[in-house]
């Protein structure tokens, strides 16, 4: 039975016409048996595990490249690949999904996250068609309507101006197709407004919110539920950033600090003498992860090397300088330092590269949501809301929670942690702004929507496999950060207009 929902899944992805399948299989011979083959089916083909999910990486300011270095004249294979893979999108070439080839395949979010919307939307048509309880239909349409606004939110963010960017008008800006069933259709599909692709993401996960609060208890980190669905419309709210959404994202993220507020103090990971244990917090089994979830994923900064030069890709210099580093073993300062990178010594200089230790039970969790996000969701919002207004209480609700976050992060074993107190609205939005750069960093994509959102430019240095260097430049507010629809997408949909380049 699954086989026939699965062939259907992928005939009809990416909105082709679909004639012969219909031929074969009618809608009346899909008869899942039960709501535990529907939830086997959500588990396999709406859940995102095994998905090709990139992050954008190399759009924004949190890696750097490096020149290559030859040995008689040959330089290694897997240095050259890992610099051609990423030489379009590093430079920022409108043309850089045009392609047909491995690399264009892992960047295209575009069809991943259809197939996967194609899958929740064939679970929700056959809900009202097999035999179960209500609760277990309303826990599997909870799951599949906050999964399909994952994945809307995640494509119109990626492929459309944000909602409240200088100049966008949502009711006529493009955002994305809306697929909202799992009916065949011909032609092409057009892309639906900004406003209405967030009108329809707020309504699944409300409702999805709703439905699990009141049917559905995870399991474990690698299910969802409600607090996660209140995690994801603070996200939501922050990136829709219109008239109201500040108290809306603070009152999401506050219905699940509620339940899962836990912040785990680093400095309980230092040994004796100060050793830094090689363990982790950022994990399936720990208190502060939300969601997990990974996959088959591309990464600029786990591209072999050797001893010859630097690697092609690095942490940023701009990134690193952002941490506070102490004074040495017996005050490392600011911990994350010291957990989320680790540094080699090549060539006689030291480069950083980026740990699993931020990222979510890595190699196969690396994506997710955390306490952290909901504190600095909150305080964004709390910013917001004392810039506009002035109301001195928005002001310290934001420092209560920056601080709650950073003396979770801090090396207190000998020095007290200062708590932060700026007065002033913009210098305390700029230091949430880097403070939420620090936490999510080269995590889950964060950077490269932040810098869209915050209409913040991005400016990378780059050397070719030849040898020659240039200097390319995202400014700010770029209708590139709208990033290109994929070729294929294009050439399987007539109905969709390409993003202005």
């Amino acid at each position: 039975m699954k086989k026939i929902l699965y062939t259907l899944l992928l005939c009809t992805v990416l909105l082709s016409s679909c004639k012969k399948f219909l031929e074969e299989y009618s809608q009346d011979e899909m008869r899942p048996g039960s709501t535990d083959d529907l939830t086997a089916l959500m588990y396999s083909d709406a859940y995102p595990y095994i998905a090709k999910i990139e992050n954008f990486e190399a759009l924004a300011d949190d890696v750097q490249n490096n020149p290559l270095v030859s040995v008689n004249g040959a330089v290694n294979a897997d240095y050259l690949a890992a610099v051609q893979g990423a030489t379009l999108m590093f430079t920022f070439n409108p043309n850089m999904f045009d392609g047909i080839n491995s690399t264009t395949d892992i960047g295209n979010l575009y069809s991943v996250m259809y197939i996967k919307i194609k899958g929740c939307n064939v679970i929700i048509d056959q809900l009202d068609k097999v035999p179960g309880t209500e609760r277990d239909k309303n826990a599997i349409l909870g799951q599949c309507l906050f999964l399909r606004g994952y994945y809307y939110l995640k494509l119109v963010t990626t492929y459309a101006q944000m909602y409240s960017a200088p100049g966008v008008d949502p009711s006529t800006a493009p955002g994305v197709p809306l697929i909202l069933s799992s009916q065949v259709r011909d032609g092409g599909v057009p892309r639906n407004t900004l406003k209405e692709v967030y009108d329809q993401i707020e309504k699944d996960l409300i409702r999805a919110e709703e439905l699990l609060r009141n049917n559905y208890v995870p399991a474990n980190a690698f299910r969802i539920g409600s607090d996660l669905a209140n995690g994801i419309l603070s996200r939501y709210y922050l990136y829709k950033g219109g008239p109201g959404d500040w108290d809306k994202a603070i009152q999401s993220a506050g219905r699940a600090l509620q339940n899962r507020s836990t912040l785990t103090s680093l400095t309980s990971f230092i040994g004796s003498g100060g050793s830094i244990s090689p363990n982790g917090i950022y994990n399936s089994s720990s208190p502060e992860v939300l969601w997990v979830y990974g996959g088959v994923y591309p990464d600029l900064l786990t591209a072999n090397f050797d001893s010859r030069s630097l690697p092609p890709f690095t942490v940023s210099a701009s990134l690193i300088s952002q941490y506070d580093k102490g004074t040495g073993t017996a005050n490392y300062g600011d911990l994350r330092y010291q957990y989320y990178f680790q540094f080699n010594t090549l060539s006689g200089s030291k480069f950083p590269y980026r740990t699993g230790k931020n990222t979510v039970n890595a190699p196969y969790g690396i994506r997710g949501f955390r306490v952290a996000e909901l504190y600095l969701n909150r305080a964004e919002a709390y910013i917001r809301n004392f810039i506009k207004n002035g109301n001195a209480a928005d002001r310290l609700a934001a420092l209560n929670d920056l601080n709650t976050l950073r003396i979770s992060r801090y090396d207190t074993r000998n020095t007290p942690y200062t708590p932060v107190d700026i007065t002033d609205g913009q210098a305390l939005l700029k230091f949430c702004q880097e403070e939420r750069r620090r936490e999510l960093a080269l995590e889950d994509g964060h950077r490269f929507i932040d810098l869209k959102r915050w209409g913040l430019g991005v400016t990378h240095r780059f050397t070719s496999a030849d040898n020659s260097t240039g200097t390319y430049s995202l400014l700010p507010n770029s209708p590139l950060f709208a990033l290109p629809m994929p070729l294929i997408a294009m050439v399987n949909n007539p109905g969709l207009v390409q993003n202005p380049r």
